[in-house]
């Protein structure tokens, strides 16, 4: 899955409500976008990556609103229906943590249950979901795995999908009396785990910089993962307002706030 042209092309979008720094909600867009790459798994068309969807928006079925993440996964047989997306089944998706907001999003860094959010996808029919926990998702990796074989929450470890190995680490670097976060020792164990499996997909919530000054990162994560040889790294947390960096020989993605659509 290697980015061929670098450029990102716009799809749709999804508006929804967020906390506001200050107080209060505002309106906002989450932006989807669509990236060319050489291949994907087996069996699917498309791969949708995403993170950091703190906020709430009304499903297209109706209904109040829900977590951002559970429209997102309603919005996937609608925009399949609209010719936008191949259909669910031929679609995986990679989720990059922070899938929570407080029920009337007006309080932010709110963390809470995330598990309806995966269940959400794989509700919808999508191939396969996997990603890591963000420092504000409350979700274990027991209660994924529940889903059936079609989902992963990975934490130091490695699965494959349609040929495809993804390796992940949860949370981030900071005092771990807090949630989702660990001691810098720690998070770089785990991440040293997942680059000694050899991932062709490595996904975190916490990412490296990129090569421009607003893409913002933890440069220790960035020179861990200079020589790992991945082919794509996709992360959140910080948001850039371009997408997409090199490191090595591959390609950061930054979903913080936007969802990114791998087509061939």
């Amino acid at each position: 899955m290697r980015v061929l042209n670098g450029k990102v092309e716009p799809v749709t979008q999804v508006r929804y409500r967020r906390a506001r720094r200050g107080g209060g909600t505002e309106t906002a867009l989450l932006a989807v976008e669509a990236l060319r790459v050489d291949s994907l798994p087996e069996g699917v068309d498309a791969v949708v990556l995403t993170g950091d969807l703190q906020g709430i928006a009304p499903s297209p079925y109706g209904g109040e609103d829900v977590l951002l993440g559970i429209a997102l996964a309603d919005h996937m047989a609608v925009w399949a229906a609209a010719g936008l997306l191949p259909a669910p089944d031929r679609v995986g998706v990679v989720l990059a943590g922070d899938l929570y907001s407080a029920p009337r999003a007006n309080r932010r860094g709110a963390s809470g249950e995330v598990a309806d959010v995966w269940l959400a996808f794989a509700a919808a029919g999508c191939a396969w979901i996997v990603g890591v926990a963000g420092n504000h998702d409350l979700v274990t990796a027991e209660e994924v795995a529940g889903l059936g074989g079609v989902a992963a929450l990975l934490d130091g470890d490695v699965v494959e999908y349609g040929g495809v190995r993804f390796g992940g680490v949860s949370g981030v670097i900071g005092d771990p009396r807090r949630t989702d976060r660990r001691a810098e020792e720690e998070f770089l164990a785990a991440l040293d785990k997942v680059a000694r499996a050899a991932p062709d997909v490595l996904v975190l919530h916490e990412g490296p910089p990129g090569a421009r000054r607003e893409q913002h990162g933890n440069p220790v994560i960035g020179e861990r993962l200079l020589d790992a040889g991945t082919t794509l790294t996709v992360c959140g947390h910080l948001h850039w307002d371009r997408p997409l960096a090199r490191l090595g020989a591959g390609h950061v993605v930054n979903v913080d706030d936007r969802v990114v659509v791998l087509t061939r």
